[in-house]
């Protein structure tokens, strides 16, 4: 398993959650969110400020929502939606449909 460094993601989670103006967001919209340095199998976010694609799931307030993170690897299965927003990019989302409708 490779090494991770957890200290430059955790001064950059510092500086993201400080921020005193929060973004205004809408379900259904696509995001780049800094997702961070993850344990584990998770992807982690990518670039200096650990960004990935999300899309907005459900909206809780003005500061929480539901995301589901995004990927350019298409999958197969019950449980991962693939769709299209852009005519030249494919993303692959976890599909909870079946987790909630139990």
């Amino acid at each position: 398993m490779q090494e991770k460094e957890y200290t430059i993601w955790h001064r950059i989670k510092t500086i993201v959650h400080n921020e005193k103006e929060r973004p205004y967001f809408h379900e259904r919209e696509i995001w780049f969110c800094s997702l961070g340095a993850n344990i584990g199998f998770e992807q982690d976010g990518r670039g200096e400020e650990y960004l990935r694609p999300a899309i907005i799931i459900r909206k809780f307030n003005n500061e929480v929502g539901w995301i589901v993170p995004l990927t350019k690897n298409q999958k197969k299965g019950k449980y991962y939606f693939s769709f299209s927003y852009t005519d030249q990019m494919i993303s692959t989302a976890d599909s909870f449909t079946d987790q909630i409708d139990r």
